[in-house]
């Protein structure tokens, strides 16, 4: 057995990674239906402004990232997207959102969304406070 440490990223160590549990899954859950999902919002000059993005597996939608820019933010458009991404998650038969986020980027939008706190990761010297969200529908 050799046990190599990497610096970089690789695709494809990652990709093979992510078929094992995969594979795991399969055997306890059956076929996985994973659909990426994203809501996204551009000016009217074609930039982006906003977004949300993740994917739909199973019966949760997991959202990877939520970002609106500064230009445009507290105009409700955060909210906007959130809620049409979840009328999409629930055309999807989602039962429920998981987000996470940190004590300076959004725990307070997202408990005014409907999210509820289910965890956290305590801060330290270096890092703030994380928090773990979950909205059934």
């Amino acid at each position: 057995m050799n046990i190599d440490v990497l610096h970089d990223e690789n695709p494809a160590i990652f990709d093979a990674l992510v078929d094992g549990v995969r594979q795991h899954n399969l055997a306890h859950m059956g076929p996985e239906k994973s659909k990426p999902l994203a809501v996204v919002a551009y000016d009217d000059t074609g930039k982006l402004i906003a977004g949300v993005a993740g994917c739909t597996i199973y019966d949760n939608f997991l959202i990877n990232v939520v970002w609106v820019d500064e230009s445009v933010r507290g105009t409700g458009l955060g909210r906007k997207l959130m809620q049409q991404a979840e009328i999409e998650a629930k055309q999807r038969d989602c039962t429920m959102a998981q987000v996470d986020t940190l004590s300076f980027q959004a725990p307070l939008f997202y408990q005014k969304l409907g999210f509820e706190i289910i965890g956290t990761v305590p801060c330290t010297a270096r890092s703030p406070e994380r928090y773990f969200l979950l909205k059934r529908y």
